[in-house]
């Protein structure tokens, strides 16, 4: 068995949650991704505190497909500095471990 990830990121909008996700499924870099519903972000930005919505995007992936996936939500987000967090999966389930390897094998 591979390692595996999480990858974390958030957008502006559901439209572009649904486009980050959906574009990364059909590129193989993650097996799915899964949008929650908005969220209020946080966060200082140029000097200033902010509070936003925003709509995370939670991708599962290949290990060996994180540099892919990250350069995938680069070239894809609009924000200046997109969130990109990456978690290991320490334990799950065998069968869709093996799913999320063989749905993330380029093609």
């Amino acid at each position: 068995m591979t390692d595996h990830l999480t990858v974390l990121t958030t957008t502006d909008t559901e439209e572009k949650a649904r486009a980050l996700a959906s574009g990364a499924v059909e590129a193989r870099v993650a097996a799915c991704a899964q949008i929650s519903a908005p969220v209020t972000s946080v966060y200082r930005w140029e000097g200033a505190v902010q509070t936003d919505p925003e709509w995370q995007v939670l991708f599962k992936t290949s290990a060996a497909r994180y540099e892919a996936l990250e350069a995938h939500i680069r070239e894809h987000h609009d924000y200046d500095t997109p969130e990109i967090i990456a978690t290991r999966i320490t334990h799950g389930s065998a069968e869709y471990l093996a799913w999320v390897d063989a749905e993330t094998q380029p093609e």
